[in-house]
C-alpha cells in the first residue's frame, strides 16, 4: 500500500481552489439568470383604473386573454399575482368601467381571463393588462392581435422586485 503524502504547499493550493470555486459559484446548483425583465410598452396604460375589481369574467364572454408572470433573472412563475385587463370590445369602450377587470395568476404564474370579443380601437385589435400590485414593478402592456376574428390574445410578464 502506497501512502499519499500532502505538503504545505499543495494543502494550500487545493484549498484555495476549493474556496475560490466555491466563490464563484460553481459548487451551488445551475440556475438560469438571463430571463430579462417586460419592459412597459407605450401606450399601455391608456385608460387604466386603478384598483380594478377581481372578476370571473368581464360581461358576456367568447374571447379569451391569457399568459404568464414570472420573475426576471430565473424566471420562477409567480403565483397570486394581479393581472388588470381591458380593451376595446364588442360590449364596450376601454375607457368604460364594465371594459375592465382583474384576475389572479394560478400556482403556475398563470391566468386566463374571459371577456368579450375585441374590436379595433384606432385601426387596431389590441389588449391592455397591467401588473400593478407593489410587491415588483408596475408594467403595462399593449399586444396587438394578428386578426381581429382571433378568439384568444397572450400576454406575457418577466418582473423585477420594486
Amino acid at each position: 500500500m502506497t501512502g499519499i503524502s500532502f505538503s504545505r504547499r499543495s494543502v494550500i493550493v487545493v484549498g484555495g481552489a476549493a474556496l475560490a470555486t466555491g466563490a464563484t459559484g460553481l459548487l451551488v446548483p445551475a440556475r438560469a439568470k438571463g430571463v430579462a425583465p417586460t419592459p412597459s410598452m407605450r401606450g399601455g396604460s391608456n385608460n387604466y383604473r386603478p384598483g380594478a375589481p377581481i372578476v370571473d369574467r368581464i360581461g358576456g364572454g367568447g374571447f379569451w386573454m391569457t399568459g404568464s408572470v414570472r420573475r426576471a433573472g430565473e424566471g420562477a412563475p409567480l403565483p397570486g399575482q394581479r393581472i388588470q385587463i381591458w380593451a376595446h370590445t364588442t360590449e364596450g369602450h376601454e375607457r368604460d368601467p364594465q371594459s375592465h377587470g382583474a384576475t389572479l395568476t394560478d400556482a403556475n404564474g398563470e391566468f386566463r381571463l374571459e371577456m368579450p370579443q375585441i374590436v379595433p380601437a384606432f385601426g387596431q385589435p389590441h389588449g391592455h393588462l397591467a401588473y400593478d400590485s407593489g410587491e415588483f414593478q408596475t408594467v403595462f402592456l399593449r399586444p396587438i392581435m394578428a386578426s381581429s376574428k382571433d378568439k384568444t390574445l397572450a400576454a406575457h410578464f418577466v418582473l423585477q422586485p420594486a
